[in-house]
């Protein structure tokens, strides 16, 4: 053991904690150091508050050792349900969850439910196929006025030859079915897509002819059946 005979302990024990201005401890922050002078990079206030002068490891065995939001820059404790968002300067601050703009929800044609608060839900109540639900493809009627027949827009067109007629298709899809209603006494030429069944009747102009076309391929393939009015 050193001999503290004419020496002071700040100068003789090295592993000795001192303030670095051999102070006593204040409401001001100072900086330690051991009894040799050399800063340990920590300072203490009489207060209880730590500051470090570099960024270093909180070691902890128990959970009173745990950083907290407290421990953080930020101001409170916050309400139940926030939560701490960067500021960008190295603070943080308390925000509350946003949940959007929604005010309520309504159910629509065919649905059920909705409301203002709590849990909403809707249901899908009335999910049978109807008639009315079919698109125009399906469900309209339409004259022909050009020779363009678009697939998309009517199951059933008419349409009253004036001149030699050659058709064209437009947005035909697999499966698809469609009904030309056609007279005329002149010449009549559907697409070259276009398969006439054997069994059926050639296009006659001195009469009203029903035409069923079904694509079996797209815009590639359809075949049909030509039916004149007795």
């Amino acid at each position: 053991m050193a001999t503290l005979t004419g020496n002071k302990i700040k100068d003789t024990y090295t592993s000795l904690i001192k303030f670095s201005d051999n102070g006593s401890a204040d409401g001001t922050l100072q900086l330690l150091s051991d009894g040799a002078g050399n800063s340990i990079g920590i300072s203490v206030d009489n207060s209880g508050n730590i500051s470090s002068s570099a960024v270093g490891t909180l070691v902890g065995t128990t959970s009173s050792n745990v950083v907290n939001a407290t421990m953080l820059d930020v101001s409170g404790n916050g309400t139940s349900g926030q939560y701490l968002i960067s500021d960008g300067d190295g603070s943080f601050s308390w925000q509350t969850l946003s949940a959007g703009d929604i005010t309520g929800v309504t159910a629509g044609t065919g649905l059920s439910g909705g409301g203002t608060s709590g849990d909403v839900t809707l249901s899908l109540a009335d999910d049978g196929v109807t008639y009315a639900k079919l698109g125009a493809e399906f469900t309209t009627s339409a004259a022909l006025s050009g020779t363009s027949v678009d697939w998309a827009t009517a199951t059933t067109f008419t349409k009253t030859l004036g001149a030699d007629t050659t058709l064209t298709f437009a947005n035909v899809s697999t499966g698809m079915q469609i009904n030309l209603v056609i007279s005329g006494n002149y010449t009549l030429t559907l697409p070259s897509s276009v398969k006439e069944l054997t069994n059926a009747s050639t296009y006659d102009g001195s009469g009203e002819n029903l035409i069923s076309i079904v694509s079996t391929n797209g815009n590639t393939e359809q075949f049909a059946t030509i039916n004149k009015v007795a």
